[in-house]
């Protein structure tokens, strides 16, 4: 079994989860984000707090939204051809869903033009945020332990079909602003003062699960539909978390939570900026991860 390198995109939030997933030898692929004039690399010259609190206290949101783009052609050969120069012989690329960019399939055809130098195995995670990042983390682990790179996929994809985020947008300000809301759904929804729920669909889409007017409706119904899907199984079984964009959601999920019994068993990851964005800072939610048992069929 030759040399192998994982590679994670930055939206997986690594650099802003516990640093106990730091300094693993995970290669990071920086997304660019562009605000108020300012180009950035993920992870590398952003603070997700800062703009986070910048995008809360902006007035003109509208004329100041901002913007991402895919990392460049060279950028990611540049990752590949350190990869070689390195001696590895593979590499395993987790990348954020294809169902928000481009950046997938970019990464995916630009590894073709190395089929003769590097094996590569381009993973569309089909979703963003930590739960990205959590599989890069596998990977390696299970790369340490000489497993082998198609034992590794099917635990991903085994993971990734069970996998689920479940959120709400409290305004729905960057929603409407960055025309992913539109029209009369737009008007009423902030007439109305609708908070959407939402979750990644299995194309790696976010699409609405349901909706609540007013903030702790939607809460409330985020609370009962994680709930829903733990049912009851042992808290060593899955991983749980918040994940949140700007603090004050997240603050009143905590209040509600309780009553429920939800209780998270990992530290909160604040959700990747690039991935963030288009939501604004008022997005708050779950990520959960199952782990799969010994008596669980991983093809299922």
């Amino acid at each position: 079994m030759g040399k192998r390198l994982v590679m994670c995109t930055s939206t997986g939030c690594l650099e802003y989860a516990p640093e106990r997933y730091r300094d693993l030898g995970i290669d990071i692929i920086r997304v660019h984000l562009h605000f108020k004039g300012k180009e950035y690399l993920e992870g590398l010259d952003l603070d997700p707090v800062d703009l986070y609190n910048q995008m809360e206290n902006t007035k003109d949101m509208r004329d100041n939204l901002p913007h991402t783009s895919m990392p460049t052609n060279p950028e990611i050969c540049a990752h590949f051809d350190k990869a070689i120069e390195d001696g590895y012989d593979e590499v395993i690329v987790i990348c954020i869903s294809s169902g928000l960019g481009g950046t997938y399939n970019f990464i995916r055809l630009t590894a073709e033009d190395y089929e003769d130098r590097l094996k590569i195995t381009v993973i569309d995670s089909k979703i963003t945020g930590f739960i990205e990042g959590y599989l890069a983390v596998l990977a390696k682990r299970m790369v340490d332990n000489n497993v082998p790179t198609e034992d590794i996929v099917k635990e991903i994809n085994w993971i990734m079909r069970h996998r689920e985020f479940v959120g709400l947008d409290s305004r729905l300000d960057y929603l409407i602003y960055n025309g992913r809301l539109k029209g009369g759904a737009a008007f009423f929804g902030k007439l109305m003062s609708v908070c959407p729920v939402i979750h990644f669909n299995d194309d790696g889409e976010i699409v609405s699960l349901t909706t609540g007017i007013g903030e702790k409706k939607a809460l409330i119904k985020t609370c009962q539909i994680i709930q829903g899907i733990i049912k009851d199984r042992d808290p060593k079984d899955y991983i749980l978390l918040h994940t949140f964009t700007g603090p004050h959601p997240l603050d009143k999920l905590l209040e509600i939570e309780g009553e429920y019994n939800i209780k998270c068993n990992h530290e909160d990851v604040i959700m990747s900026p690039v991935s963030g964005i288009h939501n604004g800072p008022w997005l708050v939610g779950y990520m959960y991860i199952p782990l799969r048992r010994e008596d669980e069929n991983i093809d299922e």
